[in-house]
């Protein structure tokens, strides 16, 4: 199977070449954004043929005609491709056996995580294609997503989520406390997949919005894979994160050119969530390595998805409205009604994701983690009064709420 192909292992004394990298994962990046820019336009004609749109309702969805969905079906297309051309790729290539010195020897990917991936990236674009053509209900959205967070802790992706956090702090645990670390650590592998498909299904309100802050996200992850890559040799941890990213990187720049204002199709929770799903993996690939500072920094790269995720629940709550019920009142929303374009709206946002990115990126490389720490919370902070400030935790007006 492909799957199962062997991955080209190096052992260097120094680090690794940016070169070298840049020869073997190349043609991934390109595999996957060639799919996502062929496949869009075909799911654009198919769901127009078959009358699969998203229609105005001049409350959630203010668009001023149907737009075609299944969108994220071509973006899954492209993730799941590139994944699968990936392993195939490595596998069978050698671009480092004229190196000198360079002892090369078959290192195998995890074939049960690459596959817990793969059939947990299926099941989340699913289940937000069920929603966008029968509109699922909230808590069999939660039940899938908790399911596929609990298949990815069977395969050994954030099985051990609390041992990274323990370790950076110099403290381990003993065999009879695994039952310690199960009972903290499978409940934060759930919370960071639910959280985390919902944040960027939250995101996804503005033509180009979404598709292009995870482009910028998944950016920020090959940035930090490939530092870990450089010092960490050609093991299959990261293999696997720099095949995940570049599918995640190039499904969204693909679909980007046809869902950026005017958008002439849309992705659809299959989409948002399928992206959500991809960054929850990233950042508990990060945590496979033990550094607090590598898992902190993904957490970071994805701080607007988060921000904007945690003020809605807070203006819900604040509203004492059901807090999976949908509003009008996310930070792009109120940009654009204090009279900025679209188009503005949505820059401003790309500015906001690569400062995040490049927060989660160059700090952990340039700091230790005991200086990594005390930065990111100042930075948290420098968010909540930013957020203060520009007064985004307002609540509807009655003007703005539902027609019933």
């Amino acid at each position: 199977m492909i799957i199962l192909a062997p991955i080209l292992a190096l052992t260097h004394e120094a680090p690794q070449s940016l070169t070298d990298i840049a020869s073997a994962y190349w043609p991934v990046l390109a595999f996957s954004f060639g799919i996502s820019l062929l496949a869009t336009p075909l799911c654009r004609a198919f769901a127009k043929r078959l009358n699969i749109v998203d229609r105005p309702d001049d409350w959630l969805k203010p668009h001023k005609q149907p737009v075609p969905y299944l969108g994220g079906v071509a973006i899954f297309f492209a993730w799941a491709g590139g994944i699968t051309f990936g392993a195939w790729w490595i596998g069978h290539l050698d671009p480092w056996g004229n190196i000198e010195g360079a002892q090369i020897a078959p290192l195998t990917i995890k074939s049960p995580m690459l596959l817990g991936i793969l059939i947990g990236g299926t099941a989340i674009m699913a289940l937000g294609l069920f929603d966008d053509l029968r509109m699922a209900s909230p808590l069999v959205k939660l039940a899938g997503n908790i399911s596929v967070a609990l298949l990815l802790v069977f395969v050994g992706l954030g099985d051990d989520f609390v041992g990274t956090v323990l370790q950076s702090f110099g403290a381990t645990m003993t065999e009879k406390d695994q039952w310690l670390s199960w009972a903290y650590t499978v409940p934060l592998t759930v919370f960071i997949v639910v959280g985390a498909c919902n944040a960027t299904n939250l995101l996804d309100g503005m033509d180009g919005l979404c598709s292009g802050v995870l482009g910028i996200i998944s950016f920020g992850f090959m940035v930090l894979a490939i530092h870990l890559h450089m010092y960490g040799a050609w093991q299959h941890d990261n293999v696997l994160r720099m095949l995940v990213t570049l599918s995640m990187l190039g499904g969204a720049l693909g679909f980007l050119p046809y869902n950026r204002n005017p958008a002439s199709i849309f992705m659809g929770d299959a989409g948002s969530m399928l992206l959500g799903f991809t960054a929850a993996v990233m950042i508990l690939m990060f945590a496979e390595d033990r550094v607090l500072k590598w898992m902190l920094g993904a957490i970071v790269i994805v701080g607007l998805p988060i921000a904007d995720m945690s003020l809605a629940l807070i203006r819900r709550w604040r509203a004492q409205r059901p807090l999976m019920m949908g509003d009008r009142s996310h930070f792009y929303d109120q940009l654009h009604d204090r009279g900025l374009s679209v188009k503005k709206v949505v820059l401003i946002s790309y500015g906001l994701a690569a400062f995040f990115a490049a927060a989660g990126c160059l700090v952990p490389i340039f700091f230790k983690t005991r200086y990594v720490v005390p930065i990111y919370a100042f930075l948290g902070l420098l968010t909540l009064a930013a957020i203060k400030k520009s007064h985004m935790l307002r609540v509807d007006s009655p003007a703005t709420e539902p027609k019933s």
